[in-house]
């Protein structure tokens, strides 16, 4: 398929978003996490067959990254350590991420919980030249986080990531300091609290993010987004981003926690011909006609609700920009 069929009047490759490279590609470096939050199916993963305490081979860490600097002509604009895991678990984490800090030619956004950000790992991330830390924080109180982040501990929290920003400013790094905070029933009322805290903390931006199924994992949370009886769009996803799984695989989604959104194992094809290819394009062109019969996985996810496509709304790859800039 061309280009020109993946593309309306609304929707499409339009702004930042290009039929040559992805925008953005998600790095998802590990199954294994050390908290068990309520918003996060992570908890439900490990008790599924599919889970497997997984680990990104760094090799096909080396070849996204080579591929990002020879084959992107400057259309993605940041890579993302981030997903079903907590990266800093890895072990091979640091060399990981020193290799996309140096090699890459892009920005380079490490998401972590924060719990396992220490002195010394925060002094690594900064000297390795890390451009964004975005940490999930999701609470003001420290009652509200230990029900929302079961088995953390707001304090130890807190405590790493003020750290991480005075010795950010201190050393005068061009790392940019992220709090995160994921707007759900429990912490709803803490939410001005939490960017007030965060703001004058000295973060260099504070997210708020809608709530949302995880793709359609969290079941009540989707049954109650789709009674909101919305007419559907198409989701942005097919034309922003690729994600590469633990298990080597390169997919569409980053919500996806059954392995449904699968397009093919990274090994046997480029960053390039994955964007541009058929699978890529039919899936865009179901998106258009909202005619999901073959793809059951995005049919039944309500999750393109709160996606925003360019001046739609502020996304979080807006603020990526601004703050690598």
């Amino acid at each position: 398929m061309s280009m020109s069929i993946s593309t309306n009047k609304n929707y499409g490759f339009q702004a930042h978003l290009s039929f040559e490279f992805p925008s953005q590609i998600l790095v998802d470096v590990t199954e294994v996490c050390n908290l068990a939050c309520i918003h996060c199916p992570h908890e439900e993963f490990t008790k599924s067959g599919i889970y497997n305490k997984r680990y990104l081979d760094p090799k096909l860490n080396k070849k996204l990254v080579d591929e990002v600097f020879t084959d992107s002509i400057n259309q993605c604009k940041y890579i993302r350590y981030a997903a079903s895991g907590e990266p800093l678990l890895h072990p091979n984490f640091v060399e990981m991420i020193d290799y996309a800090c140096k090699n890459s030619g892009v920005p380079v956004n490490v998401t972590t919980n924060g719990v396992l950000l220490n002195e010394a790992k925060a002094r690594i991330l900064l000297d390795i030249g890390v451009d964004v830390v975005d940490i999930s924080i999701d609470a003001y109180s420290p009652g509200t986080y230990s029900d929302i982040r079961k088995g953390g501990k707001l304090k130890v929290t807190k405590s790493n990531v003020l750290r991480l920003i005075k010795l950010a400013r201190e050393g005068k790094y061009k790392t940019k300091i992220v709090a995160s905070f994921v707007e759900q029933p429990l912490n709803k009322s803490e939410r001005n609290d939490f960017k007030r805290f965060w703001e004058d903390a000295g973060a260099d931006f504070v997210v708020i993010r809608a709530f949302h199924s995880c793709a359609g994992s969290k079941e009540d949370v989707a049954d109650f987004m789709k009674k909101q009886k919305q007419n559907r769009k198409p989701c942005l996803y097919p034309w922003e981003r690729l994600v590469l799984n633990p298990t080597g695989e390169m997919g569409f989604c980053p919500g996806d926690w059954k392995s449904e959104d699968t397009i093919i194992d990274f090994r046997k094809a480029s960053i390039k011909e994955i964007w541009q290819g058929e699978f890529m394009n039919k899936l865009r062109e179901a998106h258009l006609k909202n005619d999901f019969r073959n793809y059951i996985f995005c049919d039944q996810c309500p999750d393109w609700s709160v996606a925003k496509w360019p001046e739609s709304g502020r996304a979080y790859s807006v603020m990526m920009q601004e703050l690598a800039d």
